[in-house]
């Protein structure tokens, strides 16, 4: 089970697609909530963790146990080396303190544009999809739009929303963060973007886990 559907249960679920039904009731935009596990495998931190965990545990053991043996502190690292790096795909927790924070907000922004497109928010009629890409195991958020948004709101605004929905993962109360600024963006699309006459739903209002 994906563990975005451990944290988010089906009330949690039903009550942001309720908060996007809100605001696009009051709206022209189009409002995607999105959530991944990950946002990449981050092979590099889990070589780096095995590299640094093992050989630190090698020293250790072979100074405590082996008699201080070079030759039993080398292969005992690799073996740990190993071991921590096939540990660190199957409990990714493990391997977090060992990635960068800035190569995290790079594979975050990678995978959100990567799925903007890939769920077609670009393919609205006038240009008006907002994602809100949350990214579990990072603790990051993006909020992207298409460029209809962006004549009138900025990146930078939009993704100023992002932070409240981010300390909210933190501290366990991700639903709650999200329906709020789901909200709070939904003030600003209803003042550029009024709903139109013939406004047609044209994204899903169900959170998607990809």
């Amino acid at each position: 089970m994906a563990q975005a559907e451990k944290i988010m249960g089906t009330a949690e679920r039903a009550k942001i697609s309720a908060a996007v039904k809100d605001v696009e009731s009051r709206t022209a935009g189009e409002i995607a909530v999105i959530f991944t596990d990950m946002s990449d495998d981050y092979p590099e931190g889990s070589l780096r963790a095995g590299v640094i965990i093992g050989s630190l545990c090698a020293i250790a053991v072979s100074d405590l146990l082996l008699g201080d043996s070079l030759w039993y502190a080398v292969g005992l690292a690799l073996i740990l080396t190993l071991l921590i790096d096939w540990l660190g795909h199957k409990m990714p927790i493990i391997i977090r303190p060992f990635i960068s924070p800035s190569r995290l907000d790079e594979m975050v922004a990678r995978r959100a544009l990567t799925v903007f497109y890939d769920q077609g928010l670009y393919k609205t009629r006038d240009k008006t999809g907002v994602l809100f890409f949350i990214s579990l195991f990072e603790r990051r958020v993006r909020v992207l739009a298409d460029k209809g948004i962006y004549e009138k709101i900025t990146p930078d605004e939009l993704q100023g929303y992002a932070h409240g929905i981010s300390a909210g993962i933190k501290n366990k109360k991700t639903a709650e963060a999200l329906t709020k600024e789901i909200q709070a963006v939904g003030m600003v699309l209803a003042k550029h973007f009024p709903i139109k006459d013939d406004d047609t739903n044209e994204l899903p209002d169900e959170v998607v886990i990809v």
